[in-house]
């Protein structure tokens, strides 16, 4: 059974930066398209950046580039994603979401396969 946990929210202050972890647990269904979503207060989830099997591709939302940078492990079950130069705007619970069969840059949530719990990040001015 696949498990999804991200790490690494907490509060951090305006125009700081954040490094968000993912691990995925219990795949045998191969490699893995990986991306981060967010959800803001009242808001439905969106995406943020995604990254492909091997980390060849990259892809963000527009409001994330410049300001993100997604990378993975080797093993291909772990990534993370540093935001920075944050805003209030930022604040959100973010996700992690994985799936074997999924391009990294397919940014509707309800068609990824696995998903964590979320890691709250909370920008404070």
């Amino acid at each position: 059974q696949v498990q999804v946990a991200e790490s690494g929210g907490g509060p951090v202050q305006s125009g700081g930066s954040v490094t968000l972890s993912c691990a995925v647990y219990g795949n045998s269904e191969g490699t893995l398209a990986m991306a981060w979503f967010r959800q803001l207060p009242g808001k439905t989830r969106e995406g943020v950046a995604g990254i492909s099997e091997y980390g060849s591709a990259k892809y963000y939302a527009d409001f994330a580039k410049g300001r993100a940078t997604i990378s993975r492990d080797r093993n291909g079950n772990s990534m993370n994603l540093r935001l920075s130069a944050l805003k209030s705007d930022d604040s959100a619970m973010y996700y992690c979401a994985a799936d074997p069969d999924r391009y990294a840059d397919d940014w509707h949530p309800t068609r990824w396969k696995y998903w964590g719990q979320g890691t709250q990040v909370t920008v404070s001015s």
